[in-house]
């Protein structure tokens, strides 16, 4: 065998070990780090749970239907943003904002969105009972951002890419724009992710979250 060939392969292998090893390592500080955060948190989980249940019907928790590792259905938890039948499109959207969200699969200044609600999204608070989903293993904290079944359309041949890697709370995605982005760009930021996840890649995602969350950059 050609040694230029050989050593190709050597570190084609030795990479593919250290990312290996780096996932394991990464679901193992995932699960501790969560735990943890949600122990710290538990006040917080208390006041916007007392503040969602008594300012709106319905249940604190929202699940919703998403699409995760492997192409494997998990539900996502989030403080609830809504009203309780924010499903009953007719009732709150007009024929343009539906055909927005229909193209969109979201709508800026959205109508079901309550005054609690509005203030969650805004910091980013909705999101904290993904921790329960990381504990679980169907997230990590740093991944593409999950997302629903027919949405896996703009990802044409990025699918099985994305898919590859557990979604998470906070992804290169979410750190770099956000609703800000086009879908197409979304698309390209969460397989550039997928295909080059690393400590340092999470490192930087991570600072640049905090810095989006202060900002509220492509917060909605």
């Amino acid at each position: 065998m050609n040694s230029e060939i050989l050593e190709f392969e050597l570190e084609r292998y030795s990479f593919s070990i250290t990312k290996e090893f780096y996932l394991k390592f990464k679901r193992v500080m995932d699960f501790c780090l969560s735990f943890v955060a949600l122990v710290i948190l538990s006040p917080i989980f208390l006041i916007i749970g007392l503040l969602v249940k008594s300012t709106s019907k319905g249940s604190i928790i929202y699940k919703h239907k998403r699409v995760g590792k492997d192409g494997k259905d998990i539900y996502l938890y989030k403080f609830r943003t809504m009203v309780s039948d924010a499903s009953n499109f007719e009732k709150y959207f007009t024929e343009e904002q539906m055909e927005e969200f229909q193209k969109n699969y979201k709508l800026d200044n959205d109508p079901r969105i309550t005054k609690v609600g509005q203030v969650l999204r805004m910091l980013s608070l909705d999101e904290l009972p993904q921790l329960f989903n990381i504990l679980k293993g169907d997230m990590a904290l740093i991944g593409p951002r999950p997302v629903i079944e027919k949405e896996l359309e703009y990802f044409k041949n990025k699918k099985e890419i994305v898919l590859a890697v557990l979604p998470g709370l906070t992804g290169w995605w979410a750190c770099n724009g956000r609703s800000c982005t086009t879908y197409a760009e979304r698309v390209q930021l969460e397989a550039y992710y997928a295909e080059n996840i690393s400590f340092k890649l999470d490192v930087k995602c991570f600072f640049r979250t905090i810095k989006a969350v202060i900002e509220r950059k492509g917060a909605k």
